[in-house]
C-alpha cells in the first residue's frame, strides 16, 4: 500500500477514535481542514514535522500514522 495513504487511513481512524470532525482536528492541530482531506485520501506527503504536528493534540506518535494495519480481519 502506498505510504500516504496509509498515513491517511492511520489518521482519519486515530481522528474518527477521538470523535473528531475534520475541522475539529484541523482546529487542535494548525492545520486547515482541505489538508486534513487530503491527507486522509493519501494526496499529501507530510514531513516529519507535520506528522508530530498532527499527531501530538490526538495523543498518538508520528509512528502510529506510519503502521500498517491490515483492516481485512
Amino acid at each position: 500500500m502506498d505510504v500516504r495513504l496509509q498515513v491517511g487511513l492511520n489518521f482519519r481512524r486515530l481522528r474518527l477514535s477521538k470523535g473528531l470532525t475534520q475541522e475539529q482536528a484541523a482546529d487542535l492541530t494548525g492545520a486547515s481542514q482541505q489538508y486534513i482531506s487530503g491527507l486522509e485520501r493519501g494526496r499529501r506527503n507530510p514531513t516529519v514535522l507535520t506528522l508530530h504536528e498532527l499527531t501530538g493534540p490526538l495523543d498518538a506518535e508520528p509512528l502510529d500514522l506510519l503502521q500498517i494495519i491490515d483492516e481485512t480481519d
